[in-house]
């Protein structure tokens, strides 16, 4: 990842590294890696909703969860389970933040959503889930847990060389708000809702677009497609210039944050009742699960 330049910016991917993974180097397909690295973002995205962590730290937590993969010196889906690589980024960027988590509430957070069957779960899942047996931790399980989410841990800190470093849009996309006169305003509330969702959303973007953009133009093309949703006029003339964003640099955001609702319709579809490999034994299975459906055809 290039060098940021300031608090305000982030290291992005280079090229090479967005075409090359450690786990495309092991033999992992593109398309099961692509929904691997999705299913770990939502997981860290739920697991911090879970602990009530705000979603500047949660987004930070799927920001370096993400940059762990990329490249051939990143990890590999074959060595490293997502899901502890999940926690661990989760727990290290609370660790950083006024909102520190003890290890405990980690893999608790962590053993209750794994005892979910499936990775799409239905809206009422979280409500109707009492198996209380299926996701309770022992002191022994808890303590092995602890341990695995303390190596996970520093395994992350070594592959991204301790560069902890995350800038997120969230603040940006008000202040630019503010100087587009959108505030004050009957729908300025609605708007910046609508272009928060936005940015969530981008999170699990399989173009991994928090790698490869700074915040300042993910801010400018939320707004843009919030703006344009909500029916607000913007300033005439391409006002996103002012905030350093080029025509066609907006234009890829947006195609890419609106072509997000496809990817997630594919993969569910493409999971249906099945869980999304998030551990190293799930992984090999779904690997000799498409051996054999191979040498089948």
């Amino acid at each position: 990842m290039s060098p940021h330049a300031s608090h305000l910016t982030n290291p992005l991917a280079t090229p090479t590294q967005l075409s090359t993974s450690g786990s495309q180097l092991d033999g992992i397909p593109p398309d099961l890696e692509r929904s691997i690295i999705f299913a770990g973002a939502r997981l860290t995205q739920t697991a911090g909703q879970l602990l009530r962590l705000p979603q500047d730290i949660i987004a930070r937590a799927i920001i370096l969860f993400t940059r762990f993969w990329v490249g051939s010196e990143g990890g590999s889906l074959r060595e490293y389970a997502a899901a502890d690589i999940s926690a661990a980024a989760l727990y290290l960027t609370s660790k950083l933040s006024p909102h520190p988590q003890q290890p405990r509430s980690i893999v608790n957070a962590y053993a209750y959503l794994d005892s979910f069957p499936t990775t799409f779960n239905p809206p009422s899942a979280f409500a109707s889930h009492t198996n209380q047996e299926s996701y309770f931790l022992s002191e022994a399980a808890c303590s092995a847990s602890k341990l695995r989410l303390m190596q996970s841990e520093a395994i992350v800190l070594r592959v991204l060389g301790f560069n902890t470093h995350v800038a997120t849009p969230y603040t940006l996309c008000i202040n630019y708000l503010q100087a587009l006169d959108v505030f004050p305003g009957p729908r300025a509330t609605a708007i910046a809702r609508r272009a928060f969702a936005y940015l969530n959303a981008a999170l699990l973007s399989p173009q991994l677009v928090y790698l490869t953009h700074q915040p300042h133009a993910l801010a400018v093309a939320a707004i843009y497609l919030a703006a344009r949703e909500g029916g607000v006029k913007l300033p005439d003339g391409e006002w996103w210039a002012v905030f350093d964003v080029e025509r066609e640099e907006l234009g890829f955001l947006v195609v890419a944050l609106r072509s997000l609702e496809g990817f997630v319709r594919g993969e569910r579809e493409a999971w249906g009742g099945r869980r999304v490999p998030l551990s190293l034994g799930e992984v090999e299975a779904e690997l000799e699960r498409r051996g054999v459906l191979e040498r089948v055809e």
